[in-house]
């Protein structure tokens, strides 16, 4: 079969050379497991509870420590099928909706239909999620569901809840080997071509320190998102896309990257910047807070008919074009009417943080302005895990499995997490893939200046970010193409992460312009509409001599 052709084939404009290795030292130790999961938020550490209950032994690297990343962070909780009224349909309906006629069908009933019993297995870890006195489960909604369907904990805080349950049970586990505070570099392959472990670097002292590598039968990423490419985040300050980037090195294909969800309620303020910026949860909306610009108005009321709880892409153009509008850096979340008593036991999070920062949000409106939030894009997998690379998986932010096409449903990247790790470990048990013997990389590229980290940041955000044009994407890449020529003669952590940052902001930017349509978390002003021709998934690879390469898949 001849292949799909673009809606739109010009060139891209020039973006930079990527490299196929980063530049390292020789390893000088190696280790051996069965599969080495990178990552250590919910996907990874699930994933690796599963893969030790199907008898593999589990090495987790992770950037920093077990329990930092971003779940942690998560607030809202986690969308699944609770109760009686509610069924499958309406939860895929939601999803679909949410996706803009790019969520992959197969994907989204996966999820819908094993979510609650992911639930359940979070539940039978100790995960503590909040109930009522009769011992029932508390559902609440959130941006874009039509029904109350959302389990939390805490309150507002899930993700720590999560994090906390997950850290206990795989510390409980002797075959589980956790590796702190090490930057994953490369994929290993052998001879076939398969994934066989990979290249990393151990900061700190002693024995195992330096360059090494972990071999392993599989690889699966679990590296979480990419919003550091932006100024401004709710990411933590390790979350630039390394699973993305090392992918692309590898040669598996990533897909969906244009559309980069900016959650529309980030906490403003002045001077917070290259860390993660503070997050009021959607769940407040969901209880009733209202938008108001400076005016005092209600500016979604008529724009959306669910008003604050419309999609969130829908909010963040909402809020970006009436900020322009109005010339002002933020616009209000308005909790008052809520109560104290309500602000205080239902979101103790939002309340304290808020407090410590001179805001009381039960006598004062909250400052609030879009950040990059999600990614719904990411390395293509099937509906078990699999890249476009053998024995090579991916899950969680990191992955694209087709459930959230062209903007997430609020609530559904926990339930994606916790759906697809179970399948991964479920197909490596049926696999039982044999150990392969690691090969040397071949070749190895320039590594970028750490002075680029920033210059990288403001380009995506100045014309990659919530709002993009030609124009603007066209200035972005031009930035990125001389950050490229910025390079160090130095490769060691700081200099990796910002290649990594290079190479991801240069796949977002090249995807972004490709698509000449409005769609989902994907705004072209000057292609304002949805369009049917591009009713369909850009995927990008990186060829041989470092171009990005784009290929059409287009939804029949």
């Amino acid at each position: 079969m001849p292949p799909a052709t673009m809606p739109h084939t010009e060139p891209l404009p020039e973006l930079p050379r990527l490299p196929r290795r980063l530049r390292a030292a020789a390893p000088t130790w190696t280790e051996t497991t069965d599969v080495c999961v990178i990552g250590s938020g919910v996907a990874g550490l699930t994933c690796a509870l599963n893969l030790r209950r199907a008898g593999f032994h589990v090495t987790v690297v992770t950037k920093v420590r077990i329990d930092d990343g971003s779940t942690r962070w998560a607030q809202g909780g986690v969308a699944a099928v609770l109760d009686p009224l509610d069924t499958p349909e309406s939860h895929a309906r939601d999803t679909q909706i949410a996706g803009v006629g790019l969520c992959d069908p197969a994907a989204v009933d996966v999820t819908v239909t094993e979510g609650p019993a992911r639930i359940a297995d979070l539940i039978h870890l100790g995960t503590e999620f909040d109930r009522h006195p009769d011992g029932s489960l508390q559902l609440t909604r959130e941006g874009g569901h039509r029904a109350r369907r959302i389990v939390h904990a805490g309150g507002d805080a899930t993700g720590a809840e999560i994090q906390r349950a997950l850290h206990a049970a795989v510390l409980r586990d002797p075959w589980i080997r956790i590796i702190e505070h090490a930057m994953v570099l490369d994929l290993l392959t052998d001879a076939r071509g398969h994934a066989a472990g990979v290249s990393l670097h151990i900061l700190g002292e002693g024995v195992e320190h330096g360059v090494g590598g972990v071999e392993a039968r599989a690889v699966v990423l679990a590296t979480g998102g990419l919003g550091q490419i932006y100024q401004s985040t709710t990411n933590p300050s390790v979350s630039i896309g390394d699973g993305v980037a090392l992918a692309l090195r590898a040669g598996a294909t990533v897909t969906d990257l244009e559309f980069v969800q900016f959650h529309p309620t980030a906490l403003f303020l002045e001077g917070i910047g290259g860390d993660r910026q503070p997050l009021i949860t959607e769940a407040i909306r969901g209880e009733g807070a209202h938008l108001r610009d400076f005016s005092g108005d209600r500016f979604m009321v008529g724009a959306h008919e669910l008003a604050e709880l419309a999609p969130r892409d829908v909010v963040a153009k909402a809020a970006t074009a009436r900020m322009r509008a109005e010339g002002r850096p933020h616009v209000w979340l308005d909790a008052r009417h809520l109560g104290k008593e309500m602000l205080e036991t239902r979101f103790p999070t939002v309340t304290s943080s808020c407090r410590e920062l001179g805001i009381d949000p039960v006598v004062d409106m909250i400052p609030v302005a879009p950040a990059a939030h999600y990614s719904s894009g990411g390395v293509r997998t099937d509906l078990f895990g699999r890249t476009s690379v053998p024995g090579l998986y991916a899950a969680g932010e990191a992955a694209c499995t087709g459930l959230h096409g062209a903007n997430r449903l609020a609530s559904n990247s926990l339930l994606e997490a916790l759906v697809f790790a179970q399948r991964i470990a479920d197909d490596l048990a049926e696999r039982k893939p044999s150990p392969g013997v690691a090969e040397a990389p071949e070749g190895e590229g320039d590594v970028c200046s750490t002075t680029s980290r920033a210059p990288i940041q403001e380009a995506m955000t100045a014309g990659a970010g919530v709002l993009r044009s030609e124009s603007s994407l066209e200035a972005t890449a031009a930035s990125l193409t001389a950050l490229g020529d910025n390079v160090s003669g130095r490769p060691r952590p700081a200099t990796w992460e910002a290649t990594n940052l290079l190479t991801v902001a240069s796949a977002v930017t090249a995807a972004a312009h490709r698509r000449r349509e409005t769609r989902g978390s994907h705004w072209r002003e000057d292609h304002p509409d949805a369009e049917a021709a591009w009713l369909g998934h850009l995927s990008l690879s990186i060829s041989s001599d470092g171009e990005l390469d784009t290929t059409w898949e287009p939804i029949a």
